[in-house]
């Protein structure tokens, strides 16, 4: 049986929540794939399922006549592409016929940061089964940047002089409630990026403009950075994952600028200073 019935998965999440919002207030139908549903959203034309992407069989019967999902990326876990793929060979038993994948900029085999190259294998692994797909590979976030800041107010890492194009999680949330409710989008793998790209001094000058909290930017090299998150006695992948995103900034693999918010959700993008001053995470 097929429908127009839309699958968000995530939907308790940062990303997944504000898009399950979008598509409520456009009168979408669609399914919430959570891991509990007392914490989804209570959302008009909305209803939630509970399954985990390593649980298959629940999964399968979540996505029961779903149409279109949205595959938020799972959390960060040394396993991550396992999940993925996993998720992706439920929802093609279930029926799903198109796939809209939150992926990472820049995602390759070789990529700087690691965990983008959980995303090219992901990404992979869909082209590879056939069903139809959207890519929204999205720059970095600009909303956790100032929680880069510490306590002393400096953002540490090995960034270098090199630039992102971050983005906010409400734009990235615009297009993808756009790709989703439109057809003419498969196939197609989009670059999401705020308007400019910043580099770490100037993300923290803005921040000390607009927020008036005195912070700055200290450029570790490689060796200091894993040195100075030791401390905190994470698994060496995740170690490996904070580090080498801003390798990869350092790298220019980040240095990316796209009208692609504009051109999909009709507006522009949030610039770093704006999302600063409406926001409450600084």
């Amino acid at each position: 049986m097929t429908s127009d019935l839309i699958a968000v998965t995530g939907a308790t999440g940062q990303l997944g929540r504000r898009v399950a919002h979008r598509l409520a207030a456009a009168g979408v139908d669609q399914r919430l794939v959570v891991r509990d549903t007392s914490r989804a959203p209570d959302l008009p034309g909305a209803h939630a399922v509970a399954a985990a992407y390593e649980d298959a069989d629940a999964l399968r019967a979540a996505l029961d006549e779903v149409q279109t999902l949205l595959l938020v990326s799972a959390t960060e876990t040394a396993g991550r592409v396992a999940l993925h793929t996993s998720a992706v060979d439920a929802a093609l038993d279930a029926g799903v016929s198109r796939i809209v994948y939150v992926s990472f900029l820049g995602a390759a085999p070789d990529a700087t940061f690691t965990f983008a190259r959980d995303h090219w294998h992901t990404e992979q692994h869909i082209r590879e089964s056939g069903v139809r797909f959207t890519f929204l590979r999205n720059s970095l976030y600009m909303d956790l940047v100032p929680y880069f800041v510490g306590e002393d107010g400096i953002i540490r890492g090995p960034a270098g002089q090199g630039r992102a194009g971050m983005v906010a999680r409400d734009d990235i949330a615009d297009v993808a409630a756009v790709v989703l409710r439109e057809h003419g989008h498969d196939g197609v793998t989009y670059d999401v990026t705020g308007p400019r790209a910043l580099t770490m001094a100037e993300a923290a000058e803005t921040i000390t403009r607009v927020t008036g909290k005195p912070t700055r930017y200290h450029a570790e090299t490689i060796e200091e950075a894993y040195a100075s998150r030791a401390r905190y006695g994470a698994p060496e992948w995740e170690v490996a994952g904070w580090v080498t995103s801003y390798a990869a900034i350092a790298a220019g693999e980040l240095d990316v600028v796209t009208d692609t918010v504009e051109k999909v959700s009709g507006h522009p993008p949030t610039n770093f200073a704006e999302y600063l001053s409406t926001t409450s995470a600084v």
